[in-house]
């Protein structure tokens, strides 16, 4: 593959490739997949309680960064298996730090949406 140069049509093709990768991650994996899924149901709930557009910004951030860091985890994954890919301590945990990292986003997430539904949820069955 040549490298594009120009500086447009090279953005346009780093977007092109950004975007194929992105659906490969949401097409291919399966916990992305269900947290993909999670983040459509969030936005339901955030347009049926009518979240603030802080509380938008907050969930957002939440799924961008959940998402961001298991594309990263997925990657680090995939290397480490296409260059060991039998089982080996060190590359065991290498994998599970990137794990841990999907983790620590996701309690983050959680936490979030918590904050922004619990008090709604709550104010329907009082």
């Amino acid at each position: 593959m040549i490298q594009d140069k120009r500086f447009v049509s090279g953005r346009i093709k780093s977007v092109g490739f950004a975007v194929k990768g992105a659906y490969k991650l949401v097409t291919t994996e399966h916990s992305v997949m269900v947290q993909f899924s999670i983040m459509i149901l969030m936005v339901i709930a955030g347009f049926y309680f009518h979240i603030s557009r802080e509380e938008w910004m907050l969930q957002i951030l939440a799924f961008g960064l959940v998402l961001a860091i298991e594309g990263l985890n997925t990657a680090v994954e995939k290397i480490a298996d296409f260059i060991h890919p039998e089982f080996n301590e060190k590359i065991g945990f290498i994998k599970d730090i990137a794990a841990g990292a999907v983790m620590f986003a996701a309690s983050s997430a959680i936490a979030i949406g918590f904050i922004i539904y619990l008090p709604k949820i709550l104010i329907l069955f009082n």
